[in-house]
């Protein structure tokens, strides 16, 4: 993306994982299966990767930004392709980025926790949030219901009893499901 111009080589990189990128939201919107996806991947997306590895082959000598993108690419090549191999996989790592850059954004900020004590509390509070998200929950709806219930649970003496507040549990989803996941 540093180096592209609208017309030159890296536009037409940039070209071969847009075409990657829409295919997968056209399998999003299908709402394919895993095995189903990866049935689709390898027949539409693996010709589109091939054919990505092919041009970057044909590139010889450069210089600048350019150049290290096709050598990061090259030399990444395998991981690059997984997602070929899993159904599961993700295209890209941006969900997992998204669900850090709080704690990225906020790194500045923990410098300030005044005890190891206070740095712990703050990356189990990120942990929860981040779990909550990553489950389909309200964020703050997950907190209230565990700040409301949790106090009157004898989880000490029966520690299983924790089970019924974790993000996955039928209870809370019903009572914290985000409300865009819950129509």
């Amino acid at each position: 993306m540093d180096c592209a111009d609208k017309r030159g080589q890296a536009a037409i990189g940039i070209e071969y994982c847009d075409q990657l990128f829409r295919l997968e939201r056209e399998f999003l919107a299908k709402d394919l299966g895993v095995e189903e996806r990866l049935k689709a991947r390898q027949e539409r997306s693996q010709p589109i990767v091939g054919a990505f590895f092919d041009w970057l082959s044909s590139f010889h000598t450069m210089k600048g930004k350019l150049q290290e993108a096709v050598r990061y690419a090259q030399n990444q090549q395998a991981s690059l392709r997984c997602f070929l191999e899993d159904g599961r996989l993700a295209l890209s790592n941006n969900l997992s980025e998204r669900s850090i850059k709080a704690v990225v954004m906020g790194r500045k900020n923990y410098l300030f926790s005044t005890s190891m004590a206070g740095g712990q509390a703050n990356a189990l509070a990120h942990s929860i949030v981040e779990t909550a998200i990553a489950n389909g929950l309200n964020a703050t709806r997950y907190l209230e219901y565990l700040f409301t219930h949790l106090p009157n649970v004898p989880f000490l003496q029966q520690p299983d009893l924790l089970d019924d507040y974790l993000p996955w549990s039928d209870a809370v989803q019903v009572q914290c499901q985000h409300p865009r996941l819950s129509q």
